[in-house]
């Protein structure tokens, strides 16, 4: 299986951000997880990182005849960008979104999803282990 991995704004400073709520890996550290896992089940795996929504969006535009599952976690623009919510639609492919932190336990503004409804699944809370966890989904 072939699997895009994309990683929304403010990730890049994983390790740095906000250690309480994010915990001290880095984006490098998360990136290597990702891949051991992948490999560890025959996956195939790209990631990225933008700050920026028209980037997320055409990473998966690019992507759409490569891929055949995306695993998200679009940042902030989880809660407000339709144009991602779209864009994931648009290519009809297994989307997770996934979270670090309990979206759910945080900010009231941070617990409506955009996206949900066209990824057949959210997992948040559990750190690196929400992108690991999404990764057996899509093996099971």
């Amino acid at each position: 299986m072939k699997v895009l991995v994309l990683h929304g704004p403010n990730l890049n400073l994983l390790g740095e951000r906000q250690p309480e709520i994010y915990g001290t890996m880095t984006l490098a550290d998360l990136d290597g997880l990702v891949l051991e896992k992948a490999a560890s089940l025959g996956f195939e795996v790209r990631t990225f990182q933008s700050n920026h929504e028209g980037a997320l969006i055409d990473r998966i535009h690019e992507e759409r005849r490569w891929m055949d599952a995306l695993v998200i976690n679009a940042g902030a623009y989880t809660h407000t960008s339709y144009a991602i919510r779209d864009a994931i639609a648009a290519v009809a492919v297994r989307a997770i979104e996934v979270h670090l932190s309990d979206i759910h336990a945080r900010e009231p503004w941070r617990r409506e999803s955009r996206i949900a409804e066209v990824c057949e699944a959210q997992i948040v809370g559990k750190g690196a282990g929400s992108y690991l966890e999404a990764l057996d989904l899509l093996a099971g």
